[in-house]
């Protein structure tokens, strides 16, 4: 991984900043609800003490039956078309009984469906009525209770039959209409609100499973109050819905309404309540289970309130961008639920806070994370550049032999002037590269300065000896003469050998360049080569076009001296060489290979190196050999903008040395 690459992960890891933003706006939201819930949840409790105290709610014990109110008369013909709209809060009595109780200003309806497929048929007022299908219907006022019995054998019109002696108030006569089909019967009628009924019964007796043919359920009568509704208008809040229910669910009365219409924050848009509801607030139920228009409630929160637990629940609104908190708590009296008090409250202040408070952090959190991740880009990309540059001058500093290039030879090591840590690196690679350029000068200089020192030992010894051989020495110390006399001889040839390196490398140096036609040169080299390597063969490949080159061909020519001449000593007597010339992108190669030994590994990159030879030690007697004829080659191909090689065959039959060169630097007059 690359230090940008390196970087840039750090800058990520800025994301925490708005991920832990994110988390407080989270938490304060929670705890802005948290704090609406509980003033609310207070709220309801002294609105509930107040019904309690006025006794607004009374006290009703056991099941009961609903009425529900309905904003016009109901015909009466047995049929359920008006009754469609509450349908769905029927309740249920006897064993597959449905009831539904329905009140305008002048009447109390009742529709009974019965599901029975065997059907047992008889009017009211035959002797077997009550053996057949029939409902018994009991009314109940303060001054007693009175049971009617409902039959018919076909469906229409009916007349309900009394069972029991008259009571005050109670009518004698009860006109119903039954209707039938495979299903069942349904049975329809009204009465007077005038009769001023504490309790209803009603049961269904089905002959053909038996039974309690007199069994009615009889419950007390609850509905809405107005009463009650303008009580609750005067505890409650401003702009806070209330309900009051029954222990069953049932809404008893209402007063407001959910104030959803947008204030003076505005209303936010479709994006902002999905972010709000995605993002921050994750506990909302479902509206559809709050609805203000069913009379019965059946939620966890009314079934907390109902077993005496206070509980406040948020909930989405109707409107978009608005949510709702519903409070709910028990109306107690004398340890005993005789109702469940609900307020809610509609708010469009939570979101729009919340989401103003993310927004803002999620810009102020991306205005960070750009500012932080250029400024940490562009720090990368300069650190990365002076990286850079440091690794390429260490590159250029020193050559192959040692030596330091010559930009750094002419000026200092660049961002050695800089006063951070790159800067003290710089000034180390500078103090390195100038100790290791005084060593490798002293080296370069060493073989003529010891040349120079042996010359005069030399002279001495070698005038010894000379004297030594006038002088009478006995026969045995003629072998340790000669021999005496032959270590000189290599020693003075060591010392002219290491003379003419340093001549070699100043001649070099010292090369006139001009342009040449490099084809001419190679040739030429050629043709002197064939008289001189006796049987083995020597081809020479050019090209068809002519290779110019700004050169010195005479520092060439002996580096092609010095390559046959190391190509003679490994090649067998019938053994071929192969000398080629070809362009290249930024100059010309000339190889040469020759049959023979492969070249170890292990010397392939330093065979160019000073006195360094891959060739048996000398015998005595002969010319010693130091190693410095691929040194010069070397020398002449760096003079050249190149570098010299040797690689194996790829048939493995030999090996090949190569000049890559680019040329001399053409010199220029100033004006």
């Amino acid at each position: 991984m690359t230090l940008r690459q390196k970087l840039l992960l750090v800058a990520l890891c800025t994301l925490a900043l708005p991920i832990a933003g994110w988390t407080y706006v989270r938490q304060m939201e929670t705890l802005l609800r948290d704090g609406q819930a509980q003033a609310l949840l207070a709220s309801a409790d002294v609105v509930a003490r107040s019904l309690v105290v006025t006794g607004a709610v009374s006290p009703v014990t056991g099941p009961t039956w609903y009425v529900q109110p309905m904003p016009g008369p109901i015909t009466v013909d047995g049929y359920g078309d008006d009754w469609a709209p509450l349908t769905p809060w029927s309740q249920p009595f006897a064993r597959r009984g449905k009831l539904l109780l329905a009140e305008d200003d002048d009447w109390l309806y009742l529709y009974a469906d019965v599901s029975d497929i065997q059907r047992t048929r008889a009017d009211a007022d035959d002797a077997n009525a009550l053996a057949a299908d029939h409902l018994i219907l009991t009314l109940e006022n303060a001054a007693g209770r009175r049971r009617y019995l409902l039959a018919s054998a076909a469906p229409g019109g009916l007349v309900a039959r009394p069972l029991d002696p008259a009571v005050d108030g109670l009518p004698d006569l009860i006109t119903a209409q039954w209707q039938e089909d495979g299903s069942g019967y349904r049975v329809e009628l009204r009465l007077p609100r005038a009769l001023s009924l504490r309790a209803l019964g009603l049961g269904a007796y089905d002959a053909a499973y038996g039974g309690d043919r007199m069994a009615a359920d009889t419950r007390a009568l609850v509905d809405y109050s107005d009463k009650l509704s303008g009580e609750l208008a005067r505890l409650v809040p401003d702009r806070v819905q209330a309900r009051v229910l029954s222990s069953q669910g049932w809404l008893l009365a209402r007063s407001g309404r959910l104030n959803s219409a947008a204030g003076a924050d505005g209303q936010p848009g479709w994006f902002a309540s999905l972010v709000y509801r995605s993002l921050l607030a994750t506990r909302l139920e479902d509206a559809n289970l709050w609805s203000q228009d069913v009379p019965r409630l059946d939620t966890t929160e009314f079934a907390e309130a109902r077993a005496g637990r206070s509980v406040s629940v948020w909930r989405s609104g109707e409107e978009r961008g608005s949510v709702v908190l519903s409070a709910t708590v028990p109306i107690k009296r004398a340890g005993r639920v005789d109702g469940v008090l609900l307020l809610e409250q509609a708010s469009r202040s939570v979101p729009l806070l919340a989401n103003r408070a993310l927004f803002g952090l999620l810009l102020t959190s991306l205005g960070v994370l750009l500012a932080a991740g250029a400024i940490l880009l562009v720090f990368a990309t300069r650190l990365s550049l002076r990286l850079g540059r440091l690794r390429n001058a260490a590159e250029r500093a020193q050559l192959g032999d040692g030596r330091l290039d010559g930009l750094f030879a002419q000026g200092r090591f660049p961002m050695t002037d800089a006063a951070d840590e790159i800067g003290d690196l710089a000034r180390s690679f500078e103090r390195l590269f100038e100790v290791v350029g005084g060593y490798t000068d002293y080296l370069r200089t060493l073989a003529s300065k010891l040349s120079h020192e042996l010359n005069t030992p030399l002279a001495i010894v070698k005038s010894s000896l000379d004297n030594l051989e006038h002088a009478a020495l006995p026969p045995e110390a003629q072998p340790y003469l000669a021999r005496a006399r032959d270590g000189v001889a290599r020693l003075g040839a060591l010392v002219r050998a290491m003379s003419e390196s340093s001549r070699m490398e100043r001649s070099i140096t010292a090369a006139e360049p001009e342009d040449v036609d490099l084809r001419e040169v190679v040739r030429g080299c050629a043709d002197a080569y064939r008289a001189l390597i006796g049987k083995r063969r020597l081809d020479c490949v050019l090209p068809d076009a002519p290779l110019s080159l700004h050169c010195a061909p005479e520092l060439i020519a002996q580096a092609l001296d010095k390559l046959l001449d190391n190509a003679l000593s490994f090649t067998p007597e019938q053994g071929w060489l192969r000398l080629s010339l070809r362009a290249s992108a930024d100059g010309a190669e000339i190889e040469l290979a020759n049959q023979g030994p492969l070249l170890p590994e292990a010397m392939q990159g330093r065979l160019f190196d000073s006195l360094v030879s891959l060739r048996d030690k000398a015998t005595p007697g002969d010319a010693p050999h130091l190693g410095l004829g691929l040194y010069v080659v070397r020398l002449v191909a760096e003079r050249h903008g190149g570098v010299a090689s040797a690689r194996n065959l790829d048939d493995g039959s030999g090996v090949a040395f190569t000049l890559q060169l680019r040329g001399m630097s053409r010199l220029r007059l100033g004006g």
